[in-house]
């Protein structure tokens, strides 16, 4: 089996190449990435001279890229992961959000349909999206695969335009696909401008830690490792046109994360107790900021067999360890000159 995963040089995507290229030695795998801000092959130096792993530098919004790169490799999968992700970003340039995140999986979904040309046995386009296109909650409640939409930020908005596409290809031309919606990853290698990593590095070096709002926000919080299986899982075992969400049953509010995170760094560090959270500084709120997110995995659970290995207490002792124990990996990428690699 021949697998294009998008985007498998950025923070979730190098973890899926990981585990595909460890876990099937008999697949090839081929990592398809523009390397933009986010995209770090340093993330995959170990798997990067596999004999079943190759590295293409490609950009998903040139349609007749795509369409040559399919006809060329004659692909039995996707696994489709290659986005714009963050929400400030998308705030201050939306179009560049509608550029990768639509008109990059229209094309993807296109060559792939050009490629199979109605063949589809075996085959399998697998989109993997977000929590964030179901909009905000309450203090109760879960979104569940059959939340409306409502997305409430230009990136939250691109996402779900591109979960709308994939399902409309299934229902419009018979395209075997699958979708999940994960909530918010963290562990190992990823981008510090998203919270956890940001925070980490700015307590390493005495930076304040700005605060949205009063910190109330809440968000289900899932171990990056845990949410490469269940992409393995609904890979291989997912039914053709379902979605699954998949969350990591850890609901947090900001701050107390943040205060959480403080102690850890603080003994970690070798720290007075209590002199990490005085960097903490409270600044406005973000435009559109969502309240809270909850996932139920449930039916990922019942018919998958998937739930997550970690509470979010040892998993963010391991993120620590593993960004105190890669310093030079974070001081490089805060840089700018991972790029160089």
């Amino acid at each position: 089996m021949h697998i294009l995963i998008t985007g498998g040089a950025g923070f979730i995507g190098s973890h899926v190449v990981r585990r595909f290229v460890n876990a099937y030695p008999e697949y090839r795998i081929t990592n398809l990435d523009a390397l933009t801000y986010a995209g770090n092959l340093e993330n995959l130096r170990d798997v990067e001279d596999r004999e079943n792993y190759r590295f293409v530098k490609g950009d998903i919004t040139d349609g007749d890229a795509m369409m040559a790169l399919f006809r060329e490799e004659q692909f039995d999968g996707v696994i489709h992961l290659a986005a714009e992700s963050h929400v400030d970003r998308s705030i201050a340039n939306p179009t560049a959000f509608v550029m990768t995140n639509v008109l990059g999986t229209v094309n993807l979904l296109n060559a792939a349909r050009t490629a199979w040309a109605g063949a589809f046995e075996g085959k399998l386009f697998y989109h993997i999206s977000t929590d964030e296109v179901y909009g905000t909650l309450g203090s109760a409640g879960m979104f569940t695969e059959e939340t409306a939409y409502d997305p409430h930020s230009p990136y939250s908005a691109s996402k779900a335009s591109s979960d709308h596409f994939v399902r409309a290809y299934h229902d419009t031309y018979g395209l075997p696909v699958v979708v999940s919606n994960c909530s918010n990853n963290y562990g190992a290698n990823q981008f510090p401008e998203k919270l956890i990593p940001l925070f980490i590095n700015n307590i390493r070096n005495r930076k304040p830690l700005p605060v949205y709002g009063k910190g109330e926000n809440v968000r289900d919080w899932l171990w990056v490792v845990d949410h490469a299986e269940a992409i393995d899982v609904i890979f291989h075992s997912g039914k053709h046109g379902e979605t699954y969400n998949i969350g990591g049953h850890n609901e947090w509010t900001n701050i107390d994360l943040i205060r959480l995170l403080c102690g850890i760094m603080d003994r970690k560090l070798a720290r007075r107790e209590g002199e990490s959270a005085e960097l903490i500084t409270y600044v406005t709120d973000r435009a559109g900021h969502d309240l809270r997110y909850a996932i139920d995995s449930g039916k990922l659970q019942r018919e998958l067999g998937w739930s997550p290995s970690i509470r979010f207490e040892e998993g963010l002792e391991k993120t620590v360890d593993w960004y105190l124990e890669n310093g030079q990996w974070l001081e490089r990428v805060t840089s700018g000159e991972y790029q160089r690699y």
